[in-house]
C-alpha cells in the first residue's frame, strides 16, 4: 500500500520534477470517500475507483490554481491542501450510517472487502492468481537482470549499464525475489486456510502490479518522454510545441488517483480511519523518503524503497525498545532520527538513490 502511495509521488516529482508536500491529501480523500460511499450501499470496487476519481479532481484544482506559478507555488499549497482537508474532516459532522457523528470520532465498523470466506474454488482460484503473480515477478526480474548484462557487453547499447550497476540490480533482484518468495508462501497459507487479510493483500498486490504496469508502460511513451522533458527543462518541450501546462496537470492529476487508491487499501487495511492518527502530514515525508531512497524516477527503486522503509518500520519497533532504554515518545523521535542520518549518508554517498540514475537528478534543481 506505501508502494502504492509512492509511486504515485514518484510520478510527479521523480519523473515530472513537481514538488508536492501534500500527498496525504489525496489518500484522505481516496478513503474517506470510498468509506463513505460503501457505508451508503456503493459497491466496494466501484467506491474505491470513485475515491481515485475524486482524489484526481483534487489534482485538477491544485493544478489550475498553481502550476502556471513559479514551483514554489506547489509546494506551499500542496502541504496546505493536506493539513485543510486534515482539519475538515476534523471538525466536520460525517454521515455514518443513518447518523451524523463528529469528525474527530473517526470511522469504524466499515464494509471491507473478501471479509467473506469463499468456497474451496474460488481459494484455489485465488491461489492461482498468487502463483501467476509470482511466476511474473521472477520473470521481469530475471529480464531486468539480463538486459543489463546485455547492455554491459554491448558497447552500441543505448543505456549502457556499468559493473556497479549491474551488481546493484543483482542484489535488489535478489531482495525483490525473496521479499516475492516469502509473500507467495504466507499468501498461499493464509488464502488456503482463508484469512480475510490474505484475501486484501492479494487484492492489493494485484493493483500494485497492474499500475505498475501501466506507470512503466507509460514512462516510456512519448508522453513520459514529454514529462522527463519538463523536469529536466520545459523551456524545452514548450519551444517544441507541448502544452507543458496540461502534461503537469495531468501528472498531478494521475499521481493523485493512484494516492487515492492506495487510500482505500489503507482504509480497508486498518479497519479503522482518523483524521489526526491516520492522515498526518508524516506520511507524506515517509513516501519522499521511499522515493529518494529508491531512486527517483525509477518505478522500480520506489517500491524497493517503500520495502526498506517498511522493513526499518517494523524491525525498529521491535528490536529498539529491548536495547535502547526510552519511553515510547522519545524512541519514535530516535527512530526518525536514525531515518534521517541514514538519509544523509545516502545523499553523500549515493545521491540518486539506490537504483536512480545520476544524470536523471532533480533534487537541487
Amino acid at each position: 500500500m506505501l508502494a502504492l502511495f509512492s509511486l504515485g509521488l514518484n510520478l510527479q516529482w521523480g519523473f515530472t520534477g513537481l514538488i508536492n508536500f501534500g500527498h496525504i491529501a489525496f489518500m484522505t480523500l481516496g478513503a474517506y470517500t470510498t468509506v463513505l460511499l460503501s457505508l451508503k450501499g456503493v459497491p466496494l470496487l466501484i467506491s474505491a475507483v470513485i475515491g481515485a476519481i475524486v482524489a484526481a479532481i483534487l489534482g485538477l484544482i491544485i493544478g489550475f490554481a498553481t502550476l502556471r506559478l513559479r514551483e514554489d507555488y506547489l509546494a506551499i499549497v500542496t502541504i496546505g491542501t493536506g493539513e485543510l482537508i486534515r482539519l475538515v474532516l476534523n471538525n466536520q459532522e460525517l454521515p455514518v450510517g443513518d447518523t451524523w457523528v463528529s469528525g474527530a470520532f473517526g470511522i469504524q465498523s466499515y464494509p471491507i472487502p473478501l471479509t467473506t470466506e469463499p468456497n474451496l474454488f474460488f481459494r484455489l482460484v485465488m491461489i492461482g492468481l498468487l502463483t501467476l503473480l509470482a511466476g511474473v515477478t521472477f520473470f521481469t526480474l530475471w529480464q531486468w537482470i539480463r538486459k543489463a548484462k546485455m547492455s554491459l557487453v554491448a558497447d552500441s547499447s543505448q543505456e549502457k549499464v556499468s559493473k556497479q550497476e549491474l551488481a546493484t540490480r543483482l542484489g535488489v533482484a535478489i531482495v525483490l525475489g525473496l521479499l516475492t518468495a516469502a509473500i507467495y508462501i504466507s499468501g498461499v497459507i493464509s488464502l488456503y486456510n482463508y484469512n480475510p487479510k490474505g484475501g486484501l493483500m492479494l487484492l492489493s498486490v494485484l493493483i500494485l502490479a497492474f499500475i505498475f504496469w501501466r506507470l512503466e508502460v507509460l514512462v516510456r511513451s512519448p508522453w513520459g518522454r514529454v514529462l522527463k522533458a519538463i523536469r529536466e527543462d520545459e523551456e524545452v518541450p514548450k519551444a517544441m510545441g507541448k502544452n507543458v501546462f496540461w502534461y503537469k496537470v495531468q501528472s498531478l492529476m494521475l499521481g493523485g488517483a493512484i494516492a487515492g487508491m492506495a487510500g482505500a487499501f489503507y482504509a480497508w487495511q486498518l479497519s479503522a480511519i482518523y483524521p489526526d492518527k491516520t492522515f498526518e502530514p508524516q506520511v507524506t515525508f515517509d513516501a519522499w523518503i521511499m522515493v529518494i531512497l529508491g531512486g527517483s524516477g525509477n518505478n522500480i527503486g520506489t517500491i524497493l524503497g517503500a520495502v526498506i522503509f517498511t522493513a526499518y518500520d517494523a524491525i525498529t519497533r521491535e528490536v529498539m525498545p529491548r536495547i535502547i532504554p526510552l519511553d515510547e515518545a522519545r524512541l519514535g523521535a530516535f527512530r526518525i532520527m536514525v531515518i534521517g542520518l541514514i538519509l544523509m549518508v545516502l545523499m553523500i554517498w549515493r545521491p540518486q538513490g539506490i537504483l536512480g540514475k545520476k544524470e536523471e537528478l532533480t533534487l537541487g534543481k
